[in-house]
């Protein structure tokens, strides 16, 4: 069965279909949403949601993209409107302009795995979880995730900011306390 077909079956309610749609997509789209949640049961609520929502606007998809490019963006939208449901910027300082880049800052990422990365991602306060994902791993802009989450671009841009040293100084950490487990 071609994309075509299964969107097709999918469409039309059948059950195998949609299972083989959302098995296709789902491992993919859970790390998407490990990305974003602050733990996995969070995640697995914003995959859920988010394939109800794949499967009620099949409609939509004009073949003009991937199907897995259209199916991610849903995924993180549906991630962005629950994370904006919790009003996660309401402690967040307007800052015009965001601290400059440490210039050890790639360095230091090399150094750690990527599991290990992923947790300290998910450890993230809410905010400079979701603006990170957003900038550094889903390419939007300053300006693109100032309107996805109703932020001014400065808020994102101090919001990234401040993620990128969070994340610098817990990565330092732990490389020095691996160091003196040895």
């Amino acid at each position: 069965m071609d994309e075509k077909q299964l969107l097709t079956a999918c469409r039309n309610g059948d059950r195998k279909a949609q299972k083989m749609l959302f098995e296709m997509f789902a491992p993919k789209m859970y790390g998407v949403c490990l990305r974003y949640a602050k733990d996995e049961d969070t995640a697995q609520d914003y995959l859920q949601e988010g394939f109800i929502r794949v499967f009620s606007h099949l409609g939509n998809f004009r073949h003009e993209g991937s199907l897995e490019g259209w199916v991610r963006r849903i995924i993180v939208n549906t991630a962005l409107e629950k994370l904006r449901k919790t009003d996660i910027f309401k402690n967040s300082l307007e800052v015009e302009t965001a601290l400059n880049k440490a210039s050890d800052g790639a360095q230091v990422i090399d150094q750690i795995n990527t599991a290990d990365l992923l947790q300290l991602i998910q450890s993230l306060p809410s905010g400079f979880r979701t603006v990170f994902n957003l900038y550094a791993i889903e390419g939007y802009t300053h300006q693109e995730i100032g309107d996805l989450l109703r932020i001014s671009e400065g808020t994102s841009k101090s919001q990234y900011s401040r993620a990128r040293q969070w994340l610098q100084q817990r990565i330092i950490q732990k490389e020095k306390s691996d160091g003196k487990a040895r």
